[in-house]
């Protein structure tokens, strides 16, 4: 069993909830040299969406945004989860947490149908540096 775990930055991008926005929005970060660990986007309130993006390079992706002139929110953390095996695996890094007493409060994942999988998982602010600790990450 192979399992992967990191800490990751992502920094909140607040945009109008509409046809194409996102689309344009990480197409201006890519133009501008910026690459993904992962992204996510979800409504915020009328009108409004909030994509999250992991940059494998965070000072290209400040430098993305500035050039584009997409504003970055102040970055967050949350942790990356790559494995070669089944959803038990993967069940037993969520109860790690929970023993722990971490709350999740969001958590991602995609299978890809090989036996392999990629999943984030966000916990509360106060919790990462516990949460490191018990998942062992630096």
């Amino acid at each position: 069993m192979s399992i992967s775990i990191t800490r990751a930055r992502y920094f909140h991008i607040t945009v109008r909830d509409r046809p194409g926005e996102g689309c344009r929005v990480l197409a201006d970060l890519g133009e501008e040299g910026a690459d993904l660990l992962a992204f996510t986007a979800v409504p915020t309130g009328p009108g409004t969406a909030q994509l999250r993006v992991f940059p494998q390079d965070e000072e290209a992706l400040l430098r993305a945004a500035e050039r584009s002139g997409i504003v970055l929110q102040d970055p967050d953390e949350a942790f990356i989860v790559r494995g070669d095996e089944h959803l038990a695996a993967l069940t037993a890094i969520h109860r790690k947490l929970a023993d722990a007493r971490i709350n999740i409060f969001a958590s991602n994942g995609i299978f890809d149908g090989h036996g392999g999988y990629c999943c984030v998982i966000y916990v509360r602010p106060e919790d990462v540096e516990h949460a490191a600790v018990v998942l062992g990450v630096d």
